[in-house]
């Protein structure tokens, strides 16, 4: 997550899913995530290519994917596949000459938030399975969005209180 501290301009959040990969995009100042689409292209592959390719047109400056940590901190096979297309999705940037940072952001309880807010606005059926992945995506990189912006603040906080020292 260090490395988007060194950067600036808009993030693009991913669920990485085996059917449906839900996108997200920040705003410049990195206040608030939107979801924007979802991808069904199908294989690992060509999911991280259509990945790259969306960081490239909306002009991205670092990419954040879920990583399904088990509830207890281990990381299982579904973690392990997420770093797998993580890796995939560095791969296919690079093929595309986009140099930025893909880094892996914790997404325990993302789905069951999304399918909370889903519940209350009495979302069902098709439009669900629409919009779950995109909401989940939205949520990883809000979620990244909050921790860049403590993490700024503690090293604002930290060169003040050595200055003073």
């Amino acid at each position: 997550m260090k490395q988007l501290l060194q950067t600036k301009g808009k993030l693009l959040g991913v669920d990485f899913g085996d059917k449906r990969t839900g996108l997200a995009v920040s705003n410049d100042m990195r206040t608030l995530a939107s979801g924007i689409t979802q991808i069904s292209v199908g294989g690992m592959q060509k999911t991280a290519a259509a990945v790259a390719e969306v960081a490239r047109e909306r002009g991205v400056v670092g990419v954040v994917v879920g990583l399904p940590v088990n509830m207890d901190g281990s990381h299982g096979p579904r973690a392990q596949h997420a770093e797998k297309f993580a890796e995939l999705l560095r791969e296919a940037l690079a093929s595309l000459s986009v140099e930025i940072p893909v880094v892996m952001q914790d997404e325990r309880m993302t789905t069951m938030a999304a399918s909370r807010y889903l519940n209350e606005t009495d979302t069902k059926g098709a439009k669900r399975k629409g919009v779950i992945d995109t909401l989940s995506a939205e949520i990883i990189l809000q979620n990244a969005l909050d921790k860049l912006r403590f993490m700024k603040e503690r090293e604002a906080a930290t060169a003040e209180s050595e200055g003073q020292a």
